[in-house]
């Protein structure tokens, strides 16, 4: 599983760390379409879980070492 976010910690929108993903405006599409990682929506305020950021991204991993064997 990738470890490109810390695993216990929350992330808000505008966060430097989350930079690695898009910028703020990626993310708030990625939201309204809802493609993009889970996140909790409190209020107005958006949070994301680092646990979350990881499993998303593992989800998205490619290996061009691997054949594709169906």
């Amino acid at each position: 599983m990738a470890k490109l976010f810390e695993h216990d910690r929350n992330y808000l929108p505008g966060d430097p760390d989350l930079d690695l993903l898009g910028d703020r405006d990626k993310l708030t599409q990625w939201r309204h379409k809802g493609v993009g990682p889970a996140y909790y929506k409190l209020g107005r305020k958006i949070i994301y879980r680092g646990a979350d950021l990881n499993a998303w991204a593992d989800a998205r991993r490619v290996d061009p070492n691997d054949d594709g064997a169906l």
